[in-house]
C-alpha cells in the first residue's frame, strides 16, 4: 500500500467532533482554532434532521469512536474552493490505523463517483486504487453500507409525552451521545432508547447550576455570567460527542429532562463542582436523593480551596461550630426551641432550614397546636445535641437568632417534624449558606410527607382544641372543682408559670384550662411588671418552677378553690410533690395547717428542715438557736390551753385577765361555729405543727392497720361515754381523728363528737368510733388538744336572724377559715381559756394588704359593736372609736343587718 504522506505536509490536530462518517472538526493543538476536514475520495450517508439516510448514524459512529478527543496526523490532498474552503485528505491515528482506508474496509463509506481526476498525482492515484480494492472486498462481504437489510434508525427531535417518557425510563441507565454542549449544565443528547430508535433532546444536568453564557433575549443581549465560558469549555472538552450513561430523574418546569450524565470516570456534575465552575441547586435534591450529598461534598471542596466561582469565599462564622449538649426547656413555636446549656445559660434557637405551620395560612394554621404538642412530647426536658449552622439577622420584628440542628438521641429533630408533616422546608437563596447540613434529607422527607398527605399536607383539616377556662369565674371554678376532687392524680400539662407556686394548667382529656395554686406552702412573689419589686427569692422561685415545670406532663390533686377562681391542691412532677421540691430549695415555707390537713405534713416539714440545715434560699440566715427561742416565747404554741366547752355566749366573769402588752400570735382558724361565729383556732409554730403532724401520721397508720381495727373497735350497739376521748372517723375524708364524745343518740346509734385538734363537730355512727389507742402515743399527756376556743373582739353577731348570721359565717369562711392569719390576743378568760382576738389577714383581698377582719365585719354590716361593753372592751379607746365609725358607715350604706334601718332603735 502506498504512503499517502509522501511529498506532502504533515499536520497534527485534535478531533473535536465528527459531523458524518466522512467529515471531522479539528482543533489546533496550539491555538485551538477549528477547521473542517473531510476524508479524501469518499462520501458517507447524511445525518439529516427530517430523515437520516440508512446507515448514516452507524457510519458516523464508527468514525466518532475512532477519532473524537484524540490527537491525529493528517495530510491535505486537495481542496474544493467552496464557501468553507473544505479540505480533503487522509488521517493517521495514534495506533497507526489510516483513514479513509479503515472506513472503506468496514463498508461505512463509499468511493465518490467523481473521485478520479485528470490531474491526480501518482500518490493519490495509488491511494485510490487501494480504496477501490478495499471497497470491492467490503461489498463482497456485505459489510456496512453494503448490507442487504437494516441500517434505518428513527431519530426524533421532540418527545411527544415528556412525562410519560420520564416515568418509563426513570432511574434506568440509557446509552447516549452528547451532540452539543449548550452551557455547563445543559446539553443536547442523542438517547439510544433502542437499536432502531433514538431521541435527540435537550437535557439538564441534575443537581447543579452553571453560569449562563451570553445570549440575546427579547432583542437585548444578555452578558455572560462570570466563568460561563470556562464552565462550558470544561464540559465540552470532556463530553462533546462522547458516549455517556444517562439516568433520567424527572422534568424541569419547561418539560426538559433532568438527568445524571456520566462518562466512564463518573458524573460530570461532580467534576464541574469540584472545579468551582458550578453550584449545587436545591431544586433537584429530592430527585437525586443520597447522590446530592456527593455533590455537596464536591462543592465544599471548591469552597474550601476557593476555586472558580468560590474564589475569595469565606465560611460563615458558625461553620464548624462544636456540638453543645443542652436540655430543652420550652417549645416556643413548632420551629423554635429554647434550650438550657450545661453552664445554666438559656438561649432560643430556630431549627435550620425548616418552617412550622404558618399561623395565618388557612390550611397550615390549624396544625400549629398539634406541631407544638408533637415536639413537646418528644423533647421537653430531654437532653439534645445542638450544632449551630448560622445566625439570622433581625428581620420582620424578630431579633437576631441562631439557626441550629438538634439531635435527640440519633434523631434529627427537624427531620422528625418534616416526616410527620408538621413543618415545611425553607427554599434558600443560592447565597444563603446558613442552612442545615441535612438539607437534602429534609427535602426528600418533605416530598414523602406530601405524597402520603401527612400533617399539614393532609386534605382533611385537624380537630382544633378549644380549651375552656375553668378559672374564668368563681362559680365555674367551684363546679369543676367538685368534679376534679373526686379524681386522683389528674393528668395535666403546665402551660404557663405565673410564679413559684401558681400555674396555668391544661387538662387535655377535659379540654380544660385552669389556674392552679400549690397548697400547703407559701412561695415569695415575683415581680409581675418591670417596675414592680419582687419579694426576696421570688424571682428565683419563679425561675425554678419554670425550669422544672413549664410544658411538662404533671398530675394534680384538687383540694379546693380560692377567691379568684384558682384551684388549690398538689402538683406532682415525675411522681414527686413539687411543693416539696420548692421547700428543699428554700424557695417556699410550709403553711402548717394546710399541710397537716393534706396529709403531706411529714414530707413537707422534712423538706423545709432540709433547706434550713443547708441554709438555702429564704433560710440563708437561719439560726436554729433563735428558732428555738421563738418557740419558747409562745407557750401556747407548745402547750395550748385546754379545749373548752363554751357555746359562744358572752361571759361576765370577774375572774379574768388582760394582757399587759400586745400579744400577736400566728394562728389558723380551723372551725367557725355556724350558730354563734365562735372560733376554733390552732397555734402555728414549728414545734406545735411538727408535733401534731407526727401524731396524726402515727394515729392514722395505727387505726388503718388490721390489728388495731380488730382489737380497738367498740361494739356498734354500745354507746360510748359522754366526755370520753376516743378515735372517730371523719365522714368527709374517711380518716381517724382524736375526738371527745359530747352526747349520744341511742335510737340512731350515733354520737355527736368534737374533734379536739381541729374544733369541728359531727354526728358519727358508733361503728366508726373506737378506743383511742396507746395513751403514751395518742393521749392528752402526749399532746394536748390543739383546737383552742376563741371569739372576735368587739363584734356582736346577729344570732337572732338566721339570714344575717349565715352571711357573717360565709364571710369568715371565705376570707379566713383554713388560712394562716395573725391574732392579736385582747383578752383571755381564766375560766375555759377562751381567747378574745382581733384577727389580721396579712394578704387580705389577695393583694398583699393587711386587713383587720373584725373591722371588715363591722364595715360590711355583718356584726355590730356590743351595746353593753365589758371592762376590757371599754378600755380599747381609739380602736373602739374606729370600729364604731365603720359601723356607722355600714348603717348609712344600708349594708348587711342594717339594710332595713337601725335594728337597735327599738
Amino acid at each position: 500500500m502506498s504512503d499517502p504522506t509522501k511529498g506532502r505536509n504533515l499536520f497534527h490536530a485534535k478531533v473535536k467532533s465528527v459531523l458524518s462518517g466522512d467529515t471531522l472538526v479539528l482543533a489546533s493543538l496550539e491555538s485551538g482554532q477549528e477547521r473542517l476536514f473531510s476524508l479524501a475520495f469518499v462520501s458517507a450517508p447524511k445525518l439529516q434532521r427530517d430523515r437520516e439516510e440508512p446507515f448514516a448514524f452507524q457510519s458516523r459512529d464508527f468514525l466518532r469512536r475512532a477519532t473524537v478527543g484524540k490527537v491525529i496526523q493528517f495530510v491535505v490532498h486537495y481542496t474544493i474552493p467552496t464557501g468553507n474552503k473544505r479540505e480533503y485528505g487522509t488521517v493517521t491515528l495514534q495506533s497507526g490505523e489510516e483513514l479513509p482506508e479503515a472506513c472503506v474496509a468496514e463498508g461505512w463509506v463509499k468511493l465518490r463517483e467523481d473521485s478520479r481526476r485528470k490531474d491526480m498525482s501518482e500518490t493519490s492515484e495509488s491511494l485510490l486504487n487501494d480504496l477501490e480494492r478495499l471497497q470491492a472486498k467490503a461489498k463482497a462481504d456485505g459489510k456496512g453500507l453494503w448490507a442487504t437489510q437494516g441500517g434505518i434508525i428513527e431519530n426524533t427531535h421532540e418527545i411527544p409525552d415528556p412525562k410519560g417518557f420520564a416515568q418509563k425510563f426513570h432511574a434506568k441507565d440509557l446509552d447516549a451521545i452528547v451532540e452539543r454542549v449548550l452551557t455547563g449544565d445543559r446539553m443536547i443528547l442523542r438517547l439510544l432508547v433502542s437499536p432502531s430508535k433514538h431521541v435527540q433532546t435537550i437535557v439538564t444536568v441534575a443537581g447543579i447550576r452553571a453560569p449562563k453564557r451570553a445570549n440575546t433575549a427579547e432583542g437585548r443581549e444578555q452578558p455572560a455570567e462570570p466563568l460561563a465560558n470556562e464552565s462550558h469549555q470544561f464540559v465540552e472538552i470532556r463530553l462533546l460527542q462522547r458516549s455517556v450513561k444517562v439516568n433520567v430523574l424527572g422534568l424541569t418546569p419547561q418539560n426538559q429532562l433532568i438527568c445524571i450524565v456520566k462518562h466512564p470516570n463518573g458524573s460530570i456534575a461532580e467534576f464541574l463542582l469540584k472545579a468551582g465552575l458550578a453550584q449545587c441547586t436545591d431544586f433537584h435534591s429530592t430527585l437525586l436523593g443520597t447522590e446530592m450529598k456527593t455533590l455537596r461534598q464536591a462543592e465544599k471542596y471548591a469552597k474550601d480551596n476557593q476555586l472558580g466561582l468560590f474564589k475569595g469565599h469565606v465560611e460563615s462564622k458558625a461553620s464548624g461550630a462544636s456540638v453543645v449538649d443542652a436540655t430543652v426547656s420550652r417549645i416556643v413555636r413548632p420551629d423554635t426551641i429554647s434550650v438550657r446549656t450545661k453552664s445554666g445559660g438559656e438561649k432560643t434557637v430556630q431549627l435550620s432550614s425548616i418552617r412550622g405551620p404558618k399561623p395565618k395560612d388557612d390550611k397550615q394554621g390549624p396544625h400549629e397546636q398539634d406541631a407544638k404538642e408533637f415536639l413537646r412530647k418528644k423533647l421537653i426536658g430531654k437532653h439534645v445535641r445542638l450544632s449551630t449552622d448560622g445566625v439570622k439577622p433581625p428581620s420582620e420584628g424578630f431579633p437576631e437568632r441562631e439557626v441550629a440542628t438538634l439531635f435527640a438521641g440519633n434523631n434529627n429533630v427537624a427531620l422528625m417534624l418534616i416526616e410527620a408533616g408538621y413543618a415545611s422546608v425553607v427554599r434558600h437563596r443560592k447565597d444563603d449558606t446558613d442552612r442545615s447540613p441535612y438539607y437534602d434529607d429534609l427535602l426528600a422527607a418533605e416530598e414523602v410527607a406530601q405524597t402520603e398527605q401527612k400533617g399539614m399536607w393532609s386534605a382533611k383539616a385537624p380537630t382544633t382544641k378549644a380549651y375552656q377556662d375553668y378559672s374564668e369565674s368563681i362559680q365555674k371554678a367551684k363546679i369543676q372543682a367538685s368534679v376534679l376532687q373526686r379524681q386522683k392524680r389528674v393528668p395535666a400539662v403546665v402551660d404557663y408559670v405565673k410564679s413559684g407556686s401558681r400555674f396555668t394548667v391544661l387538662i387535655p382529656r377535659e379540654n380544660g384550662k385552669l389556674t392552679f395554686v400549690l397548697s400547703c406552702i407559701r412561695a415569695p412573689r415575683s415581680a409581675r411588671t418591670p417596675n414592680e419589686k419582687a419579694e426576696p427569692f421570688g424571682q428565683e422561685a419563679h425561675d425554678f418552677a419554670n425550669r422544672r415545670c413549664l410544658q411538662r406532663d404533671v398530675e394534680i390533686d384538687v383540694e379546693s378553690t380560692d377567691k379568684q377562681g384558682g384551684f388549690i391542691g398538689t402538683l406532682y412532677i415525675n411522681r414527686e410533690n413539687f411543693a416539696k421540691l420548692l421547700l428543699e430549695e428554700g424557695y417556699a415555707t410550709v403553711h402548717a395547717y394546710s399541710a397537716e390537713q393534706s396529709g403531706h405534713a411529714t414530707e413537707l416539714f422534712a423538706a423545709e428542715q432540709k433547706a434550713k440545715d443547708a441554709r438555702k434560699g429564704l433560710w440563708q440566715d437561719y439560726d436554729p438557736a433563735a428558732d428555738e427561742a421563738d418557740g419558747e416565747a409562745k407557750p401556747s404554741s407548745i402547750n395550748p390551753p385546754t379545749n373548752g366547752t363554751t357555746n359562744g355566749t358572752s361571759s361576765n366573769s370577774d375572774e379574768s385577765t388582760a394582757p399587759v402588752k400586745p400579744d400577736y400570735r400566728d394562728i389558723i382558724i380551723s372551725h367557725i361555729d355556724p350558730a354563734t361565729c365562735a372560733l376554733k383556732i390552732q397555734h402555728v409554730s414549728p414545734t406545735a405543727s411538727h408535733a401534731l403532724s407526727n401524731l396524726m401520721s402515727a394515729f392514722r397508720t395505727f387505726h388503718l392497720s388490721p390489728s388495731s381495727s380488730s382489737s380497738s373497735s367498740s361494739s356498734s350497739t354500745t354507746a360510748p361515754k359522754t366526755g370520753e376521748i376516743l378515735a372517730a372517723k371523719f365522714s368527709e375524708d374517711g380518716e381517724w381523728y382524736r375526738a371527745r364524745i359530747r352526747r349520744n343518740d341511742r335510737e340512731a346509734q350515733t354520737s355527736e363528737v368534737l374533734f379536739i385538734d381541729y374544733g369541728n363537730t359531727e354526728s358519727v355512727p358508733w361503728k366508726n368510733i373506737r378506743a383511742l389507742g396507746p395513751a403514751d402515743k395518742f393521749g392528752m399527756a402526749k399532746l394536748p388538744p390543739q383546737a383552742v376556743d376563741a371569739k372576735l373582739s368587739l363584734c356582736q353577731f346577729p344570732t337572732g336572724n338566721a339570714e344575717y348570721m349565715d352571711d357573717a359565717v360565709a364571710f369568715l369562711r371565705e376570707n379566713v377559715e383554713g388560712k394562716q392569719v395573725v391574732g392579736s390576743v385582747d383578752f383571755v378568760e381564766k375560766e375555759g381559756g377562751v381567747l378574745w382576738l382581733t384577727v389580721f389577714d396579712p394578704n387580705g383581698r389577695g393583694k398583699g394588704e393587711e386587713v383587720n377582719v373584725n373591722e371588715e365585719l363591722l364595715g360590711e354590716g355583718l356584726a355590730m359593736v356590743p351595746r353593753k361593753l365589758k371592762g376590757w372592751e371599754a378600755g380599747k379607746g381609739e380602736v373602739l372609736k374606729r370600729f364604731r365609725e365603720r359601723e356607722e358607715e355600714a348603717k348609712a350604706a344600708r349594708r348587711g343587718m342594717w339594710e332595713y334601718g337601725d335594728l337597735t332603735e327599738d
